[in-house]
């Protein structure tokens, strides 16, 4: 199997979703949330409803209307009625992740205020110390970056599009 060629790769459904929701569960993401998101990135164009979610991660509906409701919270998912069928779908966010990151770049100069002030409260600690400025920095930098990186993602997402 070449892994340059997609068409090489074997079917990457549910095993695909389920590795990928292993992954940002690795890094802090709910588990179920991360499952059911990934679901609705394979998900159709009319999206999933709450039973075939149920369905296809073998899990109850319990667990995928708290998923669900965590998601849009998040505003990652979002219910969609419709006057022909009883029951709603779910579909994933379009630009889901852009946005997030794009309203949560001022969280990071605040979030960086705050570990400044555990900084200056702990000057006795050196090691307290110097950790909450690293990490404070680090915040400012996002802050920083965070625009800059989301012009950058505008103008390839542009020039790929073009290309197509």
């Amino acid at each position: 199997m070449n892994a340059q060629d997609p068409a090489s790769l074997p079917h990457l459904g549910v095993d695909a979703a389920e590795a990928a929701a292993a992954l940002i569960t690795a890094v802090g993401f709910p588990r179920m949330p991360g499952r059911v998101m990934m679901a609705l990135i394979a998900a159709p164009a009319e999206g999933y409803t709450a039973a075939e979610l149920a369905d296809r991660l073998g899990v109850s509906p319990a667990a995928v209307s708290g998923a669900v409701r965590y998601l849009q919270t998040l505003h990652v998912v979002h219910r969609v009625s419709r006057a022909d069928q009883r029951r709603d779908h779910y579909l994933i966010v379009e630009d889901t992740w852009y946005g997030m990151m794009t309203n949560n770049s001022p969280v990071y100069e605040r979030l960086a205020a705050h570990i400044d002030t555990i900084g200056a409260e702990h000057t006795e600690d050196p090691v307290a110390h110097n950790r909450a400025t690293e990490m404070a920095e680090f915040f400012r930098y996002m802050a920083h970056r965070m625009p800059e990186l989301i012009d950058e993602w505008e103008s390839y997402r542009a020039e790929r599009r073009l290309a197509e």
